[in-house]
């Protein structure tokens, strides 16, 4: 399996990535349920109507951040022998705060509605980053393929 940053670097997989990303993503929040998934799903919508596209284009803006602080996990994996994709479930919490981190910094320098949903979901983001790891993980084993 290749490097997450090796994948991310070829133009066609890059966008694909980032597609299957959104799809990820849309289907995560879609299956959230009670008052979270209500506010999930409220807030989801708030930031998907700053532009259209936006989602995708915040993901692709973050992809090599992403990748660069989740690519050392994977690696770590691949290089113990074991599938990376199930090493990132089992160790959910640890590549969810990896990925959360970059958000976090981004976050910073964000304002209007994106900054304050991001901070009104934030304090459960690791819950929910966890949750999707199984569809994440499917994503990057697809790809990295």
């Amino acid at each position: 399996m290749a490097s997450l940053k090796n994948v991310i670097t070829d133009p066609n997989k890059r966008r694909a990535v980032v597609d299957d990303g959104v799809d990820v993503i849309e289907a995560e929040v879609a299956d959230k349920g009670g008052l979270s998934g209500l506010a999930l799903k409220g807030a989801f919508k708030v930031v998907k109507g700053v532009r259209p596209g936006f989602v995708g284009q915040a993901l692709n803006a973050l992809l090599d951040e992403f990748a660069g602080a989740v690519d050392p996990i994977w690696a770590e994996c691949l290089a113990k022998g074991g599938d990376p994709s199930s090493s990132f479930v089992a160790g959910g919490p640890r590549v969810a705060e990896a990925l959360l981190s970059i958000t976090d910094k981004r976050a910073k320098g964000a304002a209007g509605p994106v900054r304050a949903t991001y901070d009104k979901l934030r304090p459960e983001a690791v819950k929910h980053v966890v949750a999707a790891m199984p569809r994440l993980a499917g994503l990057l084993k697809k790809h990295a393929a």
